[in-house]
This record gives structure tokens, sequence and C-alpha cells, in this order.
């Protein structure tokens, strides 16, 4: 039986055998769902997030970021066999490339970009703990062909947690962006909706964390708000999101993320572990709350839902599926 939400029958969105280009059935989910939603604004919908989105293609050979703490880069440069290998398991949270995670029906890239220090003048990558082997101008690129193919398809990119980036390079990479996605871009303004950005042929809304630069371009949106728990524990983070939410949604766009985080000690504790294999045992717990969760204008209701190795389970099914709340 067809689910009410979409003209279609919905899949478990993200299975790793599932994924063959863009055959995989949330690939148009916004085009797809029930037209009463075409109305609705973006922050009150339910959107499907990766967190870290860029991590699948960190540089096994690439220094550890100057941000991280100043043990770790002394270790890093101490014992580069050993702890390049254990960072690198740490660091990695998605295991889908960028075109792949949008077939499945993503929706917010979660994009931090650094310069490294001894990189090429205008190179920019992307970074967690450690840099990507990917230039940012070139992801960019990927995702702008992607929504050629998909006109009605929507994407909301977060640049942010810049790192190494002075005025000249943010001006250079708001001019790239500009001239990667041109019309596709929503000028910031009130959140649209669905059918409104369809009428005037956009698709992108890109916020920029760095506000300077930000209110230089009308094309680029502020930061959108990322409830973050830094947690280990599911449960402790279950409690944190729940706590923020006791609080008040904000008024736009905002970001819960369900992804779980350790720390240098932690990681220094359990060197035959990683972040995978923290992450999928919990999976089920995480995703049982995200089916309790409801989208919409009210208070205690959530929009965005960002979350680690995409594909792995029923995560991006079950956000879009929140959608149907609000027809009821």
């Amino acid at each position: 039986m067809a689910s009410p939400l979409m003209g279609t029958q919905l899949s478990e969105a993200g299975r790793y055998p599932c994924l063959s280009g863009s055959t995989n059935p949330n690939a148009d989910w916004m085009s797809a769902l029930c037209p009463s939603l075409w109305d609705v604004p973006l922050q009150h919908l339910s959107i499907p997030g990766s967190h870290d989105t860029m991590t699948y293609c960190l540089n096994k050979k690439s220094p550890i970021s100057h941000k991280e703490s100043r043990l770790l880069q002394l270790l890093a440069k101490a014992l580069p066999c050993i702890m390049q290998p254990i960072v690198l398991k740490w660091s990695v949270t998605q295991v889908l490339n960028v075109t792949e995670q949008l077939d499945a029906g993503v929706r917010y890239l979660d994009l931090r970009v650094a310069h490294m220090l001894q990189g090429s003048e205008k190179n920019l990558h992307f970074v967690h703990m450690v840099y990507t082997s990917v230039l940012v101008e070139d992801t960019l690129t990927e995702i702008s062909e992607w929504m050629e193919k998909h006109p009605r398809e929507v994407v909301i990119l977060a640049c942010r947690n810049f790192e190494g980036m002075t005025d000249d390079l943010h001006e250079y990479l708001a001019t790239c962006i500009k001239n990667i996605f041109g019309d596709m871009l929503c000028p910031r303004g009130e959140v649209p909706t669905l059918r409104q950005l369809w009428a005037r042929g956009q698709q992108v809304i890109l916020s920029y964390e760095d506000e300077c630069t930000m209110k230089r371009h009308r094309e680029l949106w502020p930061a959108i708000p990322y409830w973050w728990g830094d947690q280990v524990k599911p449960e402790k983070l279950v409690r944190y999101l729940e706590h923020m939410k006791s609080c008040g949604r904000p008024g736009g766009l905002f970001v819960a993320g369900i992804n779980l985080t350790e720390n240098l000690e932690y990681i220094l504790a359990h060197p035959s572990q990683s972040l995978r294999k923290l992450t999928l045992p919990n999976l089920p717990y995480l995703s049982a709350w995200v089916r309790e969760q409801s989208p919409g204008p009210g208070t205690r209701c959530t929009n965005i839902v960002a979350g680690d190795f995409i594909g792995a389970d029923t995560f991006v099914h079950d956000v879009i599926r929140l959608n149907e709340k609000l027809l009821h």
C-alpha cells in the first residue's frame, strides 16, 4: 500500500545494498511529498542530514588539524604509525560519498571547511581531525551537478567550523559558491516553502558561519544552530536533546544531532575501537528517539535531524516519514 506521504512506496532509505545511483526511492522525496506540504516553510518540515558529511574521503597521509589538542599533535608526530590509524578510525563519520548521500535522501550537508597551513594558496579542503583528499570547489560542483538532475529537490548546505581561513579566502570561497550554484541559490530572508523555491527555480540554501562574509553576500544565510550533545553514551545524548527541546526550538532552521562524540581520553583508552563500532550498535536506540519526534511550529518540534553513517540503518527513511505527522 502506498504511503500517504508520497505518491510511491517509501523504502528503508540508505541501506547499503540499495544504493544504485538515482534509482534510490528517496532520491526525489521532496518532489514526491503530499501537495499540502509544499506550502510548509522548510523549518517546519522534517529533513534528514549528515553530520560531518565529507569524512568518507579523509586523507590517510594528512597531518592532524592544528585545531586539535596539543597532546594529540605531539603524539601524532612522535608515534605517527600508531596514532594516524587510530585518529582516522575516530574521524570517519560517513562511508557514502556526497552523491550517494543525496541519492539516499539527505538534504542537509555539514561542510567543515579548512585551509591547510602547508596547502596551496587557494586549495580548500574539508576537515575533521584530519583533512580530506578532495577539494571544496570540486565537491560543490558535484553537488550542483546532482541538483541539475533533481530540479525539485532542495539542499541546505552548512559551511561551518572554518579553519585557517583569511578574509581573502572567505571571499574566494563566497565567489566560488556563487559561480558554481548561480541562480540555484536562494537569497537570505524568510525561510521559504518548497512551492516558493520551485516557482523561483531555487534549490540551495547555503548557511555561512563567518558572519562578516555572510553579511557581504545576500546569497549566504546566517549559521544554522546545531544541537550537539558532545556525549559518548546514547542515553546522555537523548537527555541532552530532550533538554534542548524543553527550552524551545529556534525560530528558523535548526539541527538536532544524533551523533555520538568521543574525546581524546576515550580514544586512548579504547585503541581497538572506532567511531563506527561505537555508533552502529546504538543506532536502534537513537532511531527509536527519532521516530518519536514531530516536525512543525511547536516549541518541542524538530526540524533537521543529522546523523552519522548514513545508509547503515533506516535513519533517513525515519526522518522523512515524520512529515506524515503534519498531515494529521
